[in-house]
Formats: C-alpha cells, sequence, structure tokens
C-alpha cells in the first residue's frame, strides 16, 4: 500500500530526525502490524495513518526535545509501554539504545515480541510485570540511564513508579499533556522523597496539530529509599503527597 509521508517527514524535520529508508520501512510495517492486532485485540483507539503518525510516532520522538539520543548507548525503561509508544518508534531512529520495554498484561508484551522479531529490532526485550514488583529486582532497580512513561496516571504515582529503576544520575521523562502545573505542584514531595529533582518542563505543540505537550524532566538525585515502591496497588490509589 501506498502511503502519503509527507506530515511524518515534516514533522521528523522538525524535530531534526534523520531516518534512512530502511528506518522508514519499519514504521510503515510497524503502523501495519499495530493496526491488524487492533482487529482482535485493544491495542489503541488510535488507528487512521496521518493520526498515527502524528499522535504515536511524532508525539513520542518528541522525547528528543529534552533529552540528547543521537549516537547515545542508553540504557532505556519504556514502562507502562501498551502497544509499544514511546519505546517501539524510540528504539527504530535510534537502534543504538538498550532498550526493555514492560507492561502488566502479557498479551501485549506478546505482540511486541512479534514486532521487534519482525523488525528485525536487536537489544530490545519486552517484559511482562508490574512495576511494583519489578522495581524491586536486582537486574532492574536503579538500573537505567533514562526511564520514559506515557501513562495516563498523575505525577506522583508515576514517580513511584518509575524513579526506582533510574541509576542516580539518570533521568526519568513524563510524556503530559500541556498543563502540568497544578501536577507539579501536588507531586513536589513525592519526587523528591523518592530521590528526584525536577530539572526542566519542555513545553512544545505537536507538528502540524493544535496539541499542546510537556515533557516533565526528573533527575534522579539520590537513591530511592528500599520503602519504595509500595505493595502493587497502592502508588495508583494513595498517591505521595
Amino acid at each position: 500500500m501506498a502511503y502519503d509521508l509527507s506530515k511524518f517527514y515534516s514533522g521528523l524535520e522538525k524535530l531534526e530526525i534523520s531516518l534512512s529508508q530502511e528506518q522508514v520501512e519499519q514504521f510503515l510495517a510497524y503502523y501495519e502490524m499495530l493496526t491488524e492486532k487492533n482487529k482482535v485485540m485493544n491495542l489503541t483507539a488510535i488507528t487512521e495513518f496521518e493520526e498515527v503518525i502524528e499522535k504515536h510516532f511524532l508525539d513520542r520522538l518528541s522525547l528528543v526535545k529534552a533529552v540528547s539520543l543521537k549516537g547515545r548507548k542508553l540504557r532505556l525503561l519504556d514502562l507502562g509501554t501498551g502497544a509499544g509508544f514511546p519505546g517501539i518508534p524510540l528504539k527504530i531512529a535510534y537502534p543504538e539504545i538498550e532498550m526493555v520495554l514492560m507492561d502488566s498484561l502479557n498479551k501485549r508484551v506478546l505482540f511486541l515480541q512479534e514486532v521487534t522479531e519482525k523488525l528485525r529490532l536487536e537489544g530490545i526485550v519486552s517484559v511482562h510485570g508490574r512495576a511494583e514488583e519489578m522495581a524491586r529486582k536486582k537486574e532492574y532497580r536503579e538500573n537505567f540511564d533514562l526511564c520514559v512513561s506515557r501513562a495516563v496516571a498523575n505525577l506522583a504515582s508515576l514517580s513511584e513508579y518509575c524513579i526506582p529503576f533510574v541509576r542516580t544520575g539518570g533521568l526519568f521523562v513524563s510524556y503530559k499533556s500541556g498543563d502540568v502545573e497544578e501536577e507539579l505542584g501536588q507531586s513536589g514531595r513525592a519526587v523528591k522523597l523518592l530521590g528526584g529533582s525536577v530539572r526542566d518542563v519542555v513545553k512544545f505543540q505537536l507538528p502540524n496539530t493544535e496539541m499542546r505537550r510537556s515533557l516533565v524532566v526528573i533527575e534522579k538525585v539520590k537513591p530511592t529509599p528500599k520503602a519504595y515502591p509500595r505493595k502493587a496497588g497502592t502508588p495508583g490509589k494513595e498517591p505521595l503527597r
């Protein structure tokens, strides 16, 4: 099938990302796998090609506005990855990143394993598990240079899920919509308690759209106390205040 890639190339140019033909083909193959699997499994409400390009591909690649990725061999965790966002787009664009995709639903993890195999992506694994349990495992706790999440949860809860995975000196970046001031205010104590410090909030408009976005950049400045994350379900129900 022939696709109109003009908006994709325009958005990539604005993000200063250049892709090879092979990488573009990987994005298209991913799109086709996503929409095909979505017929039998609820992966995304967004399936129209241009919308996927804008809201799933370019939006996820916008991480480059907050963190330098080019040529860096980072160990990155995409927590609550769902259908592979933002991890798969980031891995396609920056193949040198060592990537772990983590999700609590095994059906999604099996789909992601199919995707990485079909796209021949190397240095990427998909893991089934809850953040509260996985963050207590030695091979994951404080073991990543960068943790990213676009999960729909408040920043205090997300910080408790994500910060324990990040090494001291590393970063947790949360993808948020435009207005984050109230959330930032409410999560300040939690971020500090977990060993983090808000370093930056990068605000921008998604290319070719009216949608406003914020990337909240939290630096890990000291180890997370062993008490965190709390037991499964608690961070979501009772956010640290």
